[in-house]
């Protein structure tokens, strides 16, 4: 399954933004965020290989762990619905620090 496949519950912001990635497994790898809205974040990996339905836990730089499930996966990419929304003055500073200029309906 793709990220087209799915509808979007927001807009995600394009960003370059370091995370550890853990699965339920426990299996870890370093990943990047390139997209995140409240409800969730694209991240690529290449160490693991994340499967729809996957429950994970994404630790941005600088956060606390955030738990999600995975939504979509592409080959290095896996799309991350989170459990709790991040508080959107939390994701409007990540933007301030780490955005892209480009916005996307993903």
């Amino acid at each position: 399954m793709s990220s087209s496949d799915l509808p979007r519950q927001a807009y995600r912001r394009a960003i370059s933004l370091t995370a550890q990635c853990r699965t339920q497994n426990g299996l870890r790898d370093q990943g990047e965020i390139s997209d995140i809205s409240a409800q969730g974040c694209c991240v690529r990996v290449r160490g693991l290989l994340f499967r729809v339905g996957t429950r994970v836990v994404i630790r941005p730089q600088g956060l606390e762990g955030l738990t999600g499930i995975v939504r979509w996966a592409d080959r290095d990419f896996a799309g991350i619905e989170f459990d709790r929304a991040i508080y959107q003055p939390v994701v409007d500073h990540l933007l301030r620090q780490h955005g892209l200029a480009t916005v996307e309906w993903l």
